[in-house]
């Protein structure tokens, strides 16, 4: 199993969770985080420009049977993009065990 982490921009979102469900993964948390990184926004107050370098995103968490992997990743690659600095990036980990909590099952089965 394995664990893929997704920051991508919240304009985004949407379109990475269809891409997601195309290709059969149903299943996935998310919340809403704030980052540092190399793009720059600014913002318009009164007429006068601010700029900070924190940026809001989402991050997706999803947990996958290996065979599952590529397809997730090709996904959110594909949905995401725009070709611009901040685009996101995606981080994959070994999952070592999941398990049911309503029936104590564990292995891969526990994520159908």
């Amino acid at each position: 199993m394995k664990k893929i982490e997704a920051i991508i921009r919240r304009s985004k979102y949407e379109a990475v969770k269809e891409a997601l469900q195309a290709k059969g993964i149903l299943f996935f948390s998310y919340w809403e985080v704030t980052g540092i990184g190399h793009e720059k926004k600014g913002h318009v107050y009164r007429g006068i420009s601010y700029s900070t370098s924190d940026i809001e995103r989402r991050c997706l968490s999803i947990i996958v049977n290996d065979e599952f992997e590529e397809a997730a990743i090709e996904a959110i690659l594909e949905a995401a993009k725009t070709g611009e600095v901040g685009d996101g990036k995606i981080f994959v980990y070994e999952v070592k065990e999941a398990y049911r909590i309503r029936t104590g099952e564990k292995g891969g089965e526990t994520l159908n």
